[in-house]
């Protein structure tokens, strides 16, 4: 994966190579480069993030399974702000995006980030699908429409391309997680293949989540889960009657609890209008500066 180009041979690659398991129904069938070989393989010093060039990347990435909890923070803080900073993708994110989808089910990833609040609650493993969530989200069906009316076609913005060629590599490592032991992990994995089924080879992979987007992530305590399992369901030309009744209730009792959480149980007030372009057209064309 010495350039762009290689990054996308390397995710096709992968998908041709064909293992087949089941977890909850959902059939994994692409296997994904090891996470060493991403880091030994990619050029880091041609990639770049929000602050430049992503040579400190790799390490970064490695230190995600550090012993100590605050290096492993530190490391998540340079996915959220760096290679995926306010949700813009760069050439650097789609490699990160390998390397953290390989090692999801490495025992390390079970153990707990900073104190600091956080996107999700839960371990570091619930962090990175999250992580994992947001980029796939960056290359939706919506998002590439909306990139279009915008007059930004998607197609000529590598890392949007690079993101959306890996989704079957994603998605297989990311279902793997619908089984974690931990319910924070659970839904976090259920909340990440949402995005990553947009993708027309994994179109029918669609009704085997439906009974997780109902069961599990529609009565989630976490008001974003139960709102995109509703819209999701929705897209997906399922009925969501009974889910929109359940939303309002929902709604009643979240605005009646007493939200000393670390992470956010109500909506944030809107800042932004919805057709607001989508990532990297905020600036023109190129990812807006840091």
């Amino acid at each position: 994966m010495g350039d762009l180009k290689d990054i996308r041979s390397a995710a096709r690659a992968a998908a041709r190579r064909e293992s087949r398991s089941r977890d909850h129904g959902l059939v994994n069938s692409v296997a994904l480069p090891e996470p060493t070989t991403v880091l030994a393989e990619t050029n880091w010093a041609v990639l770049e993030h929000a602050y430049g060039t992503a040579e400190d990347t790799p390490a970064q990435l490695v230190a995600l399974l550090d012993a100590d909890q605050g290096v492993r923070s530190r490391a998540l803080d340079h996915l959220d702000h760096a290679v995926l900073h306010q949700c813009t993708l760069y050439s650097a994110t789609a490699p990160a995006a390998l390397y953290v989808a390989g090692i999801l089910t490495d025992p390390r990833t079970a153990v707990p980030v900073g104190a600091a609040p956080r996107a999700v609650p839960g371990p570091l493993r619930a962090e990175l699908l999250d992580w994992l969530d947001s980029a796939a989200n960056e290359v939706t069906d919506e998002a590439e429409a909306n990139s279009r009316h915008l007059g930004f076609p998607p197609e000529e913005y590598p890392p949007f391309v690079q993101i959306r060629d890996i989704r079957p590599a994603i998605f297989a490592a990311v279902s793997h997680c619908l089984n974690d032991p931990d319910p924070h992990v659970r839904e976090a994995s259920i909340a990440a293949c949402i995005p990553l089924l947009d993708d027309p080879g994994l179109f029918s992979r669609r009704k085997d989540l439906v009974p997780l987007l109902r069961e599990t992530l529609a009565v989630s305590e976490r008001w974003q889960y139960r709102d995109r399992a509703i819209e999701a369901l929705a897209t997906w030309g399922e009925d969501t009657t009974e889910l929109e009744v359940r939303r309002e209730a929902f709604e009643v009792c979240d605005s009646e609890r007493d939200n000393t959480r670390d992470w956010p149980t109500e909506p944030p007030p809107l800042t932004g209008s919805a057709s607001d372009p989508p990532f990297w057209t905020r600036a023109g064309g190129m990812p807006p500066a840091p």
